[in-house]
């Protein structure tokens, strides 16, 4: 049998009710799994931020108007200077103006980040999601 450690912590009512919906929207049937999951996505999103030179892979959702002058050349210019992160590229278009891309990277995760950063920069780019787990 594993070992369990038990917990207690104090949260707003609202906060709570918004977790035990979501837990029952996805089915888990107790809280302890929903805060296990939890646990290790925060783990996950905050451990690496300081360790740039570790391995991990991920994702990158961006969304841009394509209407903008110049932005998908400029997004194709910055996806070729990370060619060595960058594993494919999946491009959808969600509306008459809107594109989103997916795009799947591996490799050290300082460099992911600044290549988030460098795509985030690029004009008419409107949102970005990082996603990454160290490796």
């Amino acid at each position: 049998m594993v070992k369990v450690d038990r917990f207690s912590f104090s949260t707003p009512p609202k906060l709570m009710k918004q977790f035990d919906d979501s837990l029952r929207a996805i089915g888990y049937k107790d809280r302890s799994k929903g805060l296990q999951v939890a646990m290790r996505n925060f783990i996950t999103e905050y451990t690496w931020k300081g360790e740039k030179s570790k391995l991990g892979a991920g994702a990158v959702l961006l969304t841009y108007d394509h209407r903008s002058h110049g932005v998908q050349e400029a997004l194709t210019d910055v996806q070729h200077h990370y060619r060595d992160t960058i594993n494919s590229t999946t491009h959808i278009h969600l509306d008459e103006f809107r594109c989103l891309e997916i795009i799947s990277v591996k490799g050290r995760l300082g460099r992911i980040q600044v290549m988030a950063k460098d795509l985030m920069k690029t004009k008419g780019v409107s949102q970005l999601k990082l996603s990454t787990i160290s490796l």
